[in-house]
């Protein structure tokens, strides 16, 4: 009798979402390759619990895992000589050697947002810290309003206030990210 030929599937080329599984193939692609070529150490992501820094963190991740499939655990590490990965036994051990997670929050982060960004940091297999940086955003506050004579609210500078929060956190993850050679 004849052996019936196993059913495969179909490939990524083929699915439903080629777009986006080109851009994830190729950014990932991108990323491992400038990992490979600066010889850093990895990647430092400022994980804000939103989806542009969690797609980044995906993307940090599918880097390794793709080059893992292609290369296996061994090539992979062989392409990241420069990184000591010695005990990394898995894929998914190497994201947690090369990717650094940090939530950075203020007086006005919730619990949603935290969880948010330790969930996928957990996920993807990354480190994961926890900095409170209000005090920075609290400095820069004081010394804005003492600069231009008024104390900046939330009903009448917004969008001036948000946006230091976020970009207070700069700082911080560029400090890890220099201490780490990331």
């Amino acid at each position: 009798a004849p052996v019936p030929l196993p059913v495969l599937p179909r490939s990524w080329e083929h699915g439903d979402r080629v777009k986006e599984e080109e851009f994830a193939r190729a950014v990932a692609l991108g990323l491992f390759d400038y990992l490979r070529k600066s010889r850093s150490r990895g990647f430092a992501v400022s994980l804000s619990g939103g989806a542009d820094s969690a797609a980044v963190s995906c993307l940090v991740a599918l880097a390794v895992h793709f080059a893992g499939a292609q290369l296996g655990l061994d090539g992979l590490k062989a392409k990241l000589s420069h990184i000591d990965l010695a005990g990394a036994d898995s894929p998914r051990a190497v994201v947690g050697s090369l990717l650094t997670c940090v939530y950075q929050s203020t007086r006005n982060s919730g619990p949603v947002t935290r969880e948010a960004a330790r969930s996928v940091a957990q996920a993807v297999g990354a480190r994961y810290l926890e900095l409170d940086v209000d005090a920075m955003v609290e400095g820069y506050v004081g010394i804005t309003s003492r600069a231009i004579g008024r104390r900046l609210t939330w009903s009448s500078d917004d969008v001036a206030l948000q946006n230091i929060q976020a970009r207070a956190r700069g700082p911080s993850i560029w400090l890890l990210a220099n201490l780490e050679n990331a």
